[in-house]
């Protein structure tokens, strides 16, 4: 028995489809058992995948870790081990721009078994009840925000990723070149729009992670819509929680809707592996079609493969959340990858969030960011 070991992240989505794909995996390979454990939310966006590629065969990893993954030869180039067929049709299925998040110097670092970006949910219910309908524009969503009835994702890592969405929304992606995060005069209206909704909104949200927002909104019955966080299908599920989620694309912003910045998750192969050929197997398995639409789908996954986003049995399943939601995926913004970028990532959102809650100088904003940008793109990983 050649027993392998993987890493994930603490949540319904990142640990049942695993979990599950590792048993079936077993009964068709008896002579290999996978166990998964699990690791929290802000653990798997900060943690150094090159510390967990010593300890574990097989990573549940975020697409901004590519970079240090391939400069620290922590994750192996799957490109290299799997068949020229299997990866074109993972990449004629990608998801938005999922596949091409894992590349990195021409080579495939991980399977986007996840996609995910930040998109609207809303309770119908609670909306209904008070005559009320689901935003469209960014006008409808501040009016219904006045009303206090809007949440959204507030602890650093995600209110830097609604900075960029508000940034692109604006015409302008962030880091266009090395001497910048972005231009004064899109940063700043970004900062001040972001900010005129982050005061109509509940304090207590600036401590909650998406899904410490989604399960505000299903246990309690104060909030009627969130307009941006990365999306859960689960909320969607019925008997998953205690009100059912419906989700949406992103409303509109000057006629056009808003883009938000890529998420989803990809399976990483441990270059310290002593069982790679095994491996390798179980993430060719866990990425393919079949088991996305079917295994991965019905444990609570939220699969990377096209096919399953339009598979009609799974979005009859979910109350239509990847129809739904499929061209918020195919606009997100991608974000960078080079190897010093989480360096950016673990401070840039400090500075954004205090800004939001207390206010400030915008331009004096962008400027610190600069000054992390600048020493991100200076840091070198040995």
């Amino acid at each position: 028995m050649k027993r392998l070991k993987g890493i994930t992240w603490n949540h319904t989505r990142g640990l049942l489809p695993m979990v599950a794909t590792a048993q079936r995996f077993t009964e068709l390979n008896p002579e290999i058992e996978i166990s998964w454990e699990k690791r929290s939310l802000q653990e798997f966006a900060d943690a150094s995948i090159e510390d967990l590629a010593k300890k574990f065969d097989l990573l549940v990893i975020d697409h901004p870790w590519t970079g240090f993954g391939a400069q620290t030869n922590a994750i192996l180039p799957l490109s290299d081990y799997l068949s020229p067929d299997y990866i074109k049709d993972q990449e004629i299925n990608t998801v938005g721009r999922s596949y091409g998040s894992y590349v990195f110097s021409d080579k495939l670092w991980a399977l986007p078994i996840d996609a995910a970006t930040p998109v609207a949910a809303a309770r119908l219910d609670i909306l209904e009840k008070q005559g009320l309908k689901v935003p469209q524009t960014y006008a409808d969503l501040l009016a219904l925000a006045k009303k206090g009835l809007v949440a959204f994702a507030g602890i650093p890592v995600d209110v830097l990723m609604s900075f960029y969405m508000f940034c692109c929304s604006l015409g302008e992606a962030p880091f266009q070149s090395e001497e910048k995060v972005i231009s004064v005069t899109t940063g700043k209206k970004a900062l001040q729009m972001f900010r005129e909704l982050a005061q109509l909104i509940d304090v207590a949200n600036f401590n909650r992670n998406p899904i410490q927002v989604y399960e505000a909104m299903v246990n309690s019955d104060e909030i009627a819509y969130c307009p941006f966080a990365y999306g859960y299908s689960n909320y969607s599920r019925i008997g998953y929680s205690r009100k059912l989620l419906h989700f949406y694309d992103l409303v509109r912003l000057n006629d056009q809707p808003m883009i938000s910045s890529l998420g989803g998750t990809g399976l990483a192969v441990s270059s310290f592996s002593e069982h790679i050929p095994e491996a390798i197997k179980y993430a060719e398995f866990t990425a393919s079609s079949h088991v996305q639409q079917n295994i991965f789908a019905d444990n609570g996954g939220q699969p990377g493969h096209l096919q399953a986003w339009k598979s009609e049995r799974i979005n009859q399943l979910t109350h239509d959340y990847f129809k739904n939601t499929l061209p918020a995926l195919e606009r997100a913004f991608l974000r960078p990858r080079y190897s010093g970028h989480m360096y950016f990532q673990d401070h840039a959102g400090d500075v954004v969030r205090d800004y939001l809650m207390n206010g400030g100088n915008e331009e004096a904003v962008l400027s610190a960011l600069n000054s992390l940008y600048a020493k991100s793109l200076n840091l070198q990983t040995t």
